[in-house]
């Protein structure tokens, strides 16, 4: 099949390259000339504006940073819209506010192209190797019809309900990440500050109902302090809006949300919104004024 992917940052190119990999012809857009350049060697087409990616594909992606970027892209000048055609059909991969989502659908329907939102779950290692989870929402028929090639880049493919679930249910997911990687943060500084091998305590509690893949994939993080970005600090932050919004919205309560955007705002402002969301530690590792470490006793 002929795709077109617009976005190839940390998650976008990996998922793009999966897609090559797997025999799909793309045509790319980025504004990373490097990344571009990445991709054409790996046989992919350049294009110079979303529209004329439109005018070449069958099924566009777009994996893009926020609500105001999608818009952009798609609806804009040179956007995907004007570069539409009979048979053209769109999936959003990003994360955003689900009521764009919605808004963003509509403005295509009205033009006869049909939308899936399709964001995702697992950070740049999943993305790498193929085993997203990826939550979609839309018509039934379309999901049926790019099924198969949303299964290139995810292990998990779930349809959730009309235009706007996948992004509900992507930022569900934020909620739960943060909340467990706050609390996987505060644990082990506690054990540290309780001077006890906090190296010790994961290897103790992973086993248990504590454990969680959050727990598998970041505890490691904090204990070795590499905060190097699989899924930033900024993003965490931009998802986190979202859900709160989303949340005013419809007249949930959030009060976790709360917190963790404070926590992460609070980073942000201490300058570490580009590393990776297992930075959340240090929001801990200032209160307690230590720095973790493995098999260090502190008492």
């Amino acid at each position: 099949m002929r795709i077109g992917f617009i976005g190839l940052g940390i998650m976008g190119k990996p998922m793009a390259k999966n897609l090559l990999a797997s025999g799909h012809e793309l045509v790319v857009r980025d504004n990373n000339p490097s990344t571009l350049a990445e991709l054409t060697a790996l046989g992919a087409v350049e294009a110079p504006t979303a529209k004329a990616v439109a005018e070449q594909v069958e099924l566009v992606l777009t994996m893009l940073p926020n609500s105001p970027q999608v818009t952009e892209v798609v609806l804009g000048a040179d956007g995907i819209l004007e570069g539409a055609h009979p048979g053209l059909s769109y999936i959003d991969m990003s994360s955003i506010a689900p009521l764009v989502s919605r808004e963003v659908a509509d403005a295509l329907a009205a033009n006869g192209i049909p939308m899936l939102d399709a964001p995702v779950s697992g950070g740049e290692p999943k993305a790498i190797d193929g085993t997203l989870s990826i939550m979609v929402g839309g018509p039934q028929d379309l999901f049926d019809r790019y099924a198969d090639v949303l299964g290139v880049m995810g292990a998990s493919v779930v349809r959730v309900g009309e235009i706007g679930a996948g992004n509900i249910a992507k930022l569900a997911n934020q909620i739960v990440v943060a909340v467990n990687i706050a609390a996987v943060s505060e644990a082990l500084v506690f054990a540290q500050k309780a001077g006890v091998d906090p190296d010790a305590v994961f290897a103790a509690i992973r086993g248990g109902l504590a454990g969680s893949t959050v727990m598998e994939a970041k505890a490691p993080m904090m204990l070795d302090h590499n905060f190097t970005p699989g899924f930033r600090i900024m993003l965490h932050i931009k998802d986190l809006k979202n859900a709160l919004e989303t949340g005013l919205s419809v007249g949930a309560p959030v009060p976790l949300t709360t917190s963790m955007l404070e926590m992460m705002t609070a980073l942000k402002a201490d300058g570490h919104e580009l590393e990776d969301h297992s930075g959340l530690v240090q929001y801990y590792e200032k209160l307690a004024n230590l720095e973790l470490s493995r098999s260090e006793v502190v008492a």
